[in-house]
């Protein structure tokens, strides 16, 4: 790939973690933020920055006629996919050398299965109106991709976390939590992993749809113990779900209770270097980079 040039909308965490886990020096990666500030930010991870606000800009067009690979990170709304609103027309027609497309999904699309094991051949019955939106984002890269003769790449990821986004950081802070909902689990999927299977498909240019999660499907508190263990840290007491004071958006989640299949991307050849949250969590104790936040614009330091 080192001729090649990846261009990601919304460069945020998920899309510092694929830059820096590039798997060669030649190879190029530019990417999008909503504000300049974060711009010294995406440097530090390896990006050439550039803005997106929506609109498809002649800077951005330059940028997108020399890409290979694009990579969308960017949730919808309710006006739809605002890449593919802004975007669609140029890579129809002006992105001559592009080659895959990946886009950044949810295993939210999934919906409740009871507990149950998930693969991609199961049925989605997406829940919350993000993973509504989601399902339809997924289905119309997908359909582009058709259009195009491209391979199109949905990656549905878990629950993310990785240096500077863990329990380790909750608990240092005082912000971690033991909810108890009898039965309820939840996937995760580490930050090197999610780049790892990034690379991994875009360097076989390989498309379809993919859950990108570990293999162990555990109750959230588990993850909170554990953590407790490593750091000598005292566990906070458990809170019955019933009584928990939660967001909307955070009881939505504990809403829909799966066991979700990495085994059709294994079947490519690719292996994560985290399977479980176990090897992570001594990983990142071991190296100290847990508490590492994302790079800070010097504009924030104070």
């Amino acid at each position: 790939m080192s001729a090649e040039k990846m261009f990601i909308f919304g460069a945020g965490y998920s899309g510092k973690a694929t830059a820096q886990a590039k798997p060669e020096l030649g190879v190029q990666v530019a990417g999008t933020t909503r504000s300049p500030e974060k711009f010294e930010a995406q440097r530090q991870a390896g990006i050439s920055p550039f803005v997106f606000d929506g609109t498809l800009t002649d800077e951005l067009a330059v940028e997108l006629a020399e890409t290979t690979h694009l990579l969308i990170s960017i949730a919808p709304d309710e006006t739809g996919d605002p890449v593919l609103n802004a975007m669609r027309e140029k890579i129809l027609h002006g992105m001559p050398k592009l080659k895959w497309i990946g886009y950044l999904s949810t295993v939210g699309v999934y919906g409740d299965h009871s507990g149950e094991w998930v693969d991609e051949t199961g049925e989605c019955r997406p829940v919350s109106r993000r993973s509504v939106m989601r399902l339809a984002a997924e289905n119309e890269w997908l359909a582009l991709g058709t259009e195009t003769g491209l391979p199109v790449a949905v990656l549905r990821l878990s629950g993310i976390y990785g240096p500077g986004r863990n329990a380790l950081v909750n608990l240092a802070n005082g912000t971690a939590k033991r909810l108890i909902k009898p039965d309820q689990v939840f996937n995760r999927i580490h930050g090197e992993d999610i780049a790892g299977a990034v690379w991994h498909l875009a360097k076989q240019n390989m498309g379809g749809v993919f859950n990108v999660t570990d293999d162990q499907p555990s109750p959230p508190q588990d993850v909170v113990t554990y953590a407790a263990g490593l750091m000598g840290a005292t566990l906070p007491p458990e809170i019955p779900f019933e009584t928990a004071q939660l967001s909307p958006m955070a009881r939505s989640f504990y809403g829909e209770n799966k066991r979700v299949s990495n085994a059709a991307i294994k079947a490519t050849g690719f292996r994560f270097r985290y399977p479980d949250y176990q090897t992570a969590f001594d990983a990142m104790w071991k190296t100290g980079n847990w508490n590492e936040g994302e790079p800070r614009s010097p504009m924030k330091r104070g």
